[in-house]
């Protein structure tokens, strides 16, 4: 079952300047999906437009089957949410939190909330004014799981947090809904939490989909090429080379991230650029983002 459909979704903010550019993407159940971008990539736009806050401009989307806009509340009921920028009415109690979320909620489940607030240690009294910014964090995200929901999104959710509580945020996460089967999204630029939690690498970088691949595939699909600049034309020969991604040059090197091997690369490479002194790398996932985001397609 696809649990998350987008369709050639198009999407521009103010001055015309586009945020998405025909962003295709399917989402299957029980995947656990990492989206990669940097700020201002469109990951956070992506997500809103499937929570139903923002309609794209072009293109479809399905969420559960449904359209996340016609059908609100009963999509909403079926969805985790936890944002970065997220705030719990700062006047209220964990327990008071706790008591709407199990009324707006019908599979809301009473065991899984009290075993959360028991791991986080979560006073129930307490306001959540009062409450430290991880705290506020946790009691979000066991409002957003309490209720096994079939897809829970996170964006951004651990931001700000120190790397201990952000690797327990989004363990906790998977940990009680993988054996449910329920899918997750989330999105983060930290590279270790993809690496460790997702099956599958989704990366999206001025507004268009670049990756979307399993994470083992991405390990060992994707190389660096590393070719000593000659030439005024190389950057964009490169750049129209079949699996290229970006080109940037750097102390006197075009460094290309290409989708392919690195042996296979580095042969064709050599055929193609008549240049014996052509390498290629495989590189971890950091090394690449920062090549990719830094280089131009």
């Amino acid at each position: 079952m696809k649990v998350l459909e987008f369709h050639d979704i198009t999407m521009a903010y103010e001055g015309g300047q586009p945020v998405l550019e025909g962003v295709s993407l399917s989402v299957e159940s029980g995947e656990v999906i990492g989206l990669l971008g940097r700020n201002g990539a469109g990951k956070t736009t992506l997500i809103r437009i499937a929570m139903g806050m923002l309609a794209p401009q072009s293109g479809t989307v399905r969420v559960l089957g449904e359209d996340p806009r016609g059908d609100l509340v009963g999509v909403r009921r079926r969805i985790g949410y936890v944002s970065e920028l997220q705030e719990l009415p700062s006047y209220m109690s964990v327990r008071d939190i706790l008591t709407l979320h199990r009324s707006l909620y019908p599979n809301w489940d009473d065991e899984v909330a009290g075993e959360l607030c028991s791991r986080f240690e979560l006073p129930a009294g307490a306001k959540i004014a009062k409450l430290s910014k991880g705290q506020a964090r946790q009691v979000a995200l066991l409002c957003a799981i309490s209720h096994r929901p079939d897809l829970l999104i996170l964006d951004e959710p651990a931001g700000g947090l120190d790397p201990a509580a952000r690797r327990e945020f989004l363990e906790t996460s998977i940990r009680h809904l993988s054996d449910t089967g329920s899918t997750i999204l989330f999105s983060s630029h930290h590279m270790a939490d993809v690496e460790r939690m997702a099956s599958r690498l989704v990366m999206v970088h001025d507004g268009q989909l670049w990756i979307d691949s399993a994470v083992d595939d991405v390990r060992e699909g994707y190389c660096l090429a590393l070719v000593p600049v000659r030439g005024t034309d190389l950057h964009n020969k490169l750049l129209a080379l079949p699996g290229c991604l970006s080109v940037r040059e750097r102390d006197g090197t075009f460094r290309a991230v290409f989708e392919c091997e690195s042996e296979a690369c580095r042969a064709q490479l050599v055929q193609d650029l008549e240049d014996p002194n052509v390498q290629c790398l495989s590189v971890g996932l950091e090394e690449m983002f920062i090549e990719l985001v830094g280089g131009r397609s």
